[in-house]
């Protein structure tokens, strides 16, 4: 029987081994945490509405229920042409990998002096604290940005979704504080059009959000650096703030870029459409570590990995069988945010035939929190899953 090895616990890699496990083939997991961290409902540990356990699932949990090998490790290194891993604590061969760890992050200078809700888990929990001492404090000032990677031609790693959810639910948690008044919120952001990836009419609604949260912006100016409270412009104007937090744009991992692997400018692999690695056939490459292209706004997230994911099991149960049709992460690109308020949400959506936006006053907080427990549960075999959730 031919040896799986899945690289990474994210989006990608849980789906990939829970597809080729329900396929019959053997697959041994490779984690560097001994759990899944969902993302997309950690945006409210930072506000006490979830507590940091709630957005993890054990990977051990997993492995119960869908019965694969589990290695807990660091990678240190990929062989290609040897079908060689390198672990911290040794080494692992394989017939077929998987390559679904997530990507790194541009180091903006002065990015120590900021903090952040998509770099590794634990971060959630420094901005929690931080938040707390100024609400403590009973004032302060705010500000929250995002910036893209300058390599990546596609602006695929941005991050403007949750760097828009954490702002606003900051705003609304402050206001259920009764202290709201007291704090000065402040976006801000390089490009001169934060958020147009959503779609023209998710753009324009983001500015009615702006003035509901009474956020002010300081957008269309790079960011030169950030030092201790302030963030600097290209312009030296300055930002002064007492909490900073800041989504980073994705780099390659460096695992990959020293491994021999076809990447491109920004680190990450050269993909088919079928999401094999460039130059071999027995390595795929799936979610934030991939190269993706097919739209000016395609975006990665969590979905997309999902969605890659199932592409690339497909297309090597048939390189194996001979049986079905090949398929193409491109053949279905798509934005999907369900854009949480803390007292509200905004469902956007976007593909090649438009975009909407749908705006839900509190029923739309609830049903992202619903969506978190479906997921984790889903994952379990506690619920049926439906494609694309």
């Amino acid at each position: 029987m031919d040896k799986i090895v899945v690289l990474g616990g994210g989006f990608a890699g849980i789906e990939a081994v829970i597809k080729l496990k329900k396929l019959g083939y053997n697959v041994t997991l490779v984690s560097n945490r001994d759990f899944l961290f969902i993302y997309p409902i950690s945006i409210w540990i930072p506000t006490k509405e979830n507590k940091f356990e709630d957005a993890k699932l054990m990977l051990t949990d997993l492995q119960k229920v869908h019965k694969f090998d589990l290695i807990i490790d660091e990678v240190t290194g990929i062989e290609p042409n040897n079908n060689k891993v390198i672990l911290k604590s040794g080494s692992l061969d394989y017939d077929y990998l998987f390559i679904a760890f997530g990507m790194h992050k541009v180091k903006n200078k002065g990015v120590e002096n900021t903090l952040t809700i998509c770099g590794s888990p634990e971060d959630t929990l420094k901005v929690r604290d931080e938040l707390e001492k100024l609400v403590l404090k009973g004032s302060g000032n705010i500000a929250v940005g995002f910036a893209g990677n300058p390599n990546d031609e596609a602006s695929s790693t941005l991050r403007g979704g949750p760097g828009f959810e954490i702002m606003f639910n900051i705003a609304t948690y402050l206001k259920k504080k009764g202290i709201r008044e007291n704090f000065e919120i402040n976006f801000f952001a390089p490009m001169a059009e934060p958020g147009k990836k959503m779609g023209p009419k998710a753009f324009n609604k983001i500015g009615e959000f702006y003035d509901r949260y009474n956020i002010k912006r300081y957008i269309g100016k790079k960011i030169k650096e950030f030092q201790p409270r302030k963030v600097i412009f290209e312009d030296d104007s300055e930002l002064s703030s007492d909490l900073i937090i800041f989504i980073a744009g994705g780099s390659g991992n460096s695992v990959v870029i020293n491994s021999g692997l076809a990447v491109n400018k920004a680190g990450f692999i050269k993909i088919s459409d079928g999401c094999q690695a460039e130059g071999y056939s027995n390595i795929y490459a799936i979610g934030d570590v991939a190269e993706i292209t097919g739209t000016e706004w395609i975006a990665k997230q969590g979905h997309m990995a999902e969605m890659m994911a199932d592409v690339a099991v497909n297309n090597f149960q048939v390189s194996k069988t001979g049986i079905g049709e090949l398929k193409s992460y491109k053949d279905h690109i798509s934005i999907i945010c369900l854009m949480d308020s803390g007292d509200g949400a905004a469902m956007v959506t976007r593909t090649t035939k438009g975009d909407s936006i749908l705006v839900m006053p509190i029923i739309g907080h609830w049903l992202k929190k619903a969506w978190g427990f479906y997921y984790k549960y889903s994952k379990l075999n506690k619920f049926p899953r439906i494609p694309g959730l």
